[in-house]
């Protein structure tokens, strides 16, 4: 009797299925799933949101999971939900970047000489912790899941005496390209090896080791596709492995791989640590990384009547914690972190994990600081040991300040001089802000994003200068965060680029972008006037008068321009021209209550949250980037968001759902009620901290990581008094 294939089984059970397991066990757990089942890993799949589709657990350095060949930019996280070609399943990836790398070690099973297998995703299972996919033509049933450090995969072959799975070092994703790899088949059921290559990250080693639970019939090793020879190892720049199985019908070869940084032997440390030799059920490791996301999805327990805003905001939790991912080694002496995409992540993703995940916090400052004892500067954006100056600014200052500010258990001399240290280089244009006080156009190219993103990091510094009492640094950063005043033209109201005579850009037309190629990152002059979250009063007075700075913010969400065709793909989810597919805007919104209107940043917020974010591949606006679209629907859905790029003053919105509970650490609940909440009734009323009345319009850190209850009144019209006085805003 032919076996029942893995969607028909889902059908009929509606539970992960062990198709047949590696060891006695061939039933099902019955634990029902719990937040788990909330989460839709398609979302951002498709369009423009490059999100990793495969198995993983939360930070985990191994991101297991189906790779197509790269078709363009919408390929970068290796897997695109309009493509129907899978050429392999790697145990790298990036999640919702703009730039394709990884796709480390691809395993791909086949039964003849084809390299790629065509798929439909009706055939596809994909749930925290665990994918798996048939493939028609080969009828090969695939399973993955994954620990931190190492993979699992289950290939269920038919019956046929040339079954293979190729272990591929050659392939990678998007801008990588192998350089050197290295197979070894220790004995008839190891083999280990490294790849070596460069791309976005300019030189990355990988080293792993397999452990198959079937003996290899035969191994061959090759330089290129179908040029196999007869050895034991090869090392060379495009290796590959073909390993040969003689399988019946229905057998499955199950593959355990442990991968490390560092070498072949702390691969199989981590291997053996987190997958034991006796160890070859895919369901009980399936299982366990269930209940590991399980546990970190339990930190925010949200209670509303919409199922689909539950599906995606507990889809949203979920991509938030694909990175940072570990990149250390199970002996290490702490964990180290990479993927660390700081441009994007520092405005909303840090801030997250401040409150829901302190735990991590200590070693997120210990990597910080390690990479700069490596790099002699703070980390702009890292991946995999590499510093891939990626994007503008010094935005590793500014994470490193919020967790010095919050008072988290980082070296805080150490801290300090890790930030001034990389705020007083002479690279990517912080020489010129040291000569000219800002960054001239026409020696600098994106001056005005540079500009405005070192303001806000030395801005930070500054505080924490302050909070160490070195009075004279402390000076000279908060001097220096005020350069963003020389950008503003006052007679257009926009921030515009500047010559060392300091006379601005002509011609100038605030719509128009080209990607890299202007004064601006991604975005345009509608977009960048407003990065100024650390001192927005300031800003306030550049306008003239507060009613002056209201106008202009109104203007932003409804005027509309053309862009120009040299755009960035990256300005999207607009509204006017506001960009809530990209970075730069998403504390815009927030704006508004340091000028006592809090109910507009409670319009634009749910509209934002209730138009631009779906339960579909197609569901965000914008590329993930390594988790902050998703965090910034996190902290919005909960009511508040950090605007100041560091330090805890939370900005209230507009509370998504009736109740959040999270989890803050040291046993400690913090509790979010909206009474009378709808989609109607989307404006703050009046507030209630720990049952005593609240006016402000805003909440510190340090009153929701000491644990309570937070209550909003909401009701369907603007309330005439909530927020309004000077001396309750932000």
């Amino acid at each position: 009797m032919r076996f029942l294939k893995p969607w028909k089984c889902l059908a009929a059970c509606g539970l992960l299925l062990a198709l047949n397991s590696c060891d006695s066990n061939q039933n099902v757990s019955t634990t029902p799933v719990e937040l788990t089942g909330h989460v839709n890993p398609y979302i951002g799949t498709g369009g423009h949101g490059h999100v990793f589709l495969g198995a993983n657990v939360p930070f985990g350095l191994v991101q297991l999971g189906p790779t197509q060949q790269t078709r363009g930019w919408d390929w970068c996280s290796g897997y695109h939900y309009s493509d129907s070609i899978l050429v392999g399943f790697s145990h790298m990836h990036l999640s919702g970047t703009g730039i394709g790398d990884l796709g480390d070690i691809t395993f791909f099973p086949t039964t003849d000489d084809r390299r790629e297998h065509k798929f439909e995703h009706k055939f596809e299972v994909v749930k925290p912790g665990y994918y798996s996919v048939w493939l028609p033509e080969a009828d090969i049933a695939v399973e993955l899941t994954a620990t931190a450090r190492t993979g699992f995969h289950r290939y269920s072959f038919p019956k046929n005496e040339n079954a293979q799975i190729i272990i591929d070092l050659k392939r990678g994703i998007g801008w990588d390209s192998a350089k050197e790899g290295y197979l070894v088949q220790e004995n008839d059921t190891v083999v280990s090896g490294y790849r070596y290559s460069k791309g976005w990250a300019r030189d990355q080693k990988i080293y792993f080791t397999a452990v198959f639970s079937t003996p290899i019939k035969g191994f061959k090793v090759s330089e290129e596709d179908q040029e196999y020879t007869d050895a034991q190892s090869i090392t060379t720049k495009t290796a590959f492995a073909k390993l040969m199985f003689d399988t019946t019908q229905q057998e499955a070869i199950c593959v355990k791989v442990g991968l490390s940084p560092t070498s072949i032997e702390n691969a199989k440390l981590n291997l053996a640590t987190e997958q034991p030799q006796s160890e070859w059920s895919m369901q009980t490791i399936a299982d366990e990384a269930t209940k590991a996301w399980d546990k970190h999805l339990n930190k925010i327990i949200i209670e509303t009547s919409n199922e689909t805003d539950k599906k995606i905001f507990y889809t949203a939790l979920f991509h938030s914690m694909t990175a940072p991912s570990v990149f250390s080694d199970v002996n290490a002496e702490y964990t180290e972190y990479t993927t660390l995409s700081l441009w994007d992540t520092y405005r909303a993703a840090h801030p997250l994990a401040t409150i829901i995940h302190p735990e991590l916090i200590p070693d997120y400052g210990k990597t910080f600081l390690s990479i700069f004892n490596r790099q002699g500067k703070l980390p702009v954006w890292h991946l995999v040991g590499n510093e891939t100056d990626c994007m503008v600014g010094n935005p590793g200052i500014a994470a490193l300040a919020d967790m010095v500010l919050k008072g988290y258990d980082v070296d805080k001399e150490a801290a300090f001089e890790a930030m001034k240290t990389s705020a007083m280089l002479d690279e990517r244009g912080l020489k010129f802000l040291k000569e000219y006080d800002y960054i001239p156009y026409n020696l600098e190219n994106e001056s005005v994003a540079k500009g405005l993103e070192y303001a806000l990091a030395d801005w930070t510094i500054a505080q924490v200068a302050k909070e160490l009492g070195k009075t004279e640094d402390y000076e000279y950063f908060l001097n220096r965060s005020k350069s963003y005043t020389h950008y503003f033209d006052k007679n257009t109201q926009f921030m515009r680029g500047l010559s060392p005579e300091g006379q601005f850009r002509e011609p100038f037309n605030p719509f128009h972008s080209t990607h890299r190629e202007d004064d601006y990152t991604e975005g345009n002059a509608w977009q960048y006037t407003w990065l100024v979250p650390h001192d927005v009063k300031g800003l306030v007075e550049l306008f003239g008068s507060e009613d002056a700075f209201i106008n202009k913010l109104d203007s932003l969400f409804v005027v509309e321009g053309s862009l120009g065709e040299g755009a960035s793909p990256d300005i999207s989810g607009l509204i006017g021209q506001y960009a809530h597919g990209n970075e730069p805007s998403h504390h815009i919104a927030y704006m508004y209550a340091y000028v006592g209107q809090p109910w507009k940043t409670a319009k634009i917020v749910r509209e934002v949250l209730t138009t631009l974010y779906f339960n579909d591949p197609n569901g965000l606006s914008g590329n993930e980037d390594v988790g902050q679209m998703s965090s910034w629907y996190i902290m919005s859905a909960l009511g508040f968001y950090q605007v100041a790029p560091a330090g805890g003053v939370y900005v209230f919105g507009s509370p998504l759902f009736d109740k959040a509970t999270l989890q803050v650490g040291k046993n400690k609940t913090f509790q979010i009620i909206a009474h009378n909440n709808s989609e109607e009734n989307i404006y703050i009323q009046s507030v209630k901290l720990n049952g005593k009345k609240y006016t402000k319009s805003y909440i510190l850190h340090k009153d929701i990581v000491a644990g309570g209850k937070l209550e909003f009144e909401m009701g369907n019209q603007p309330s005439a008094t909530f927020g309004v006085e000077e001396a309750d805003r932000p």
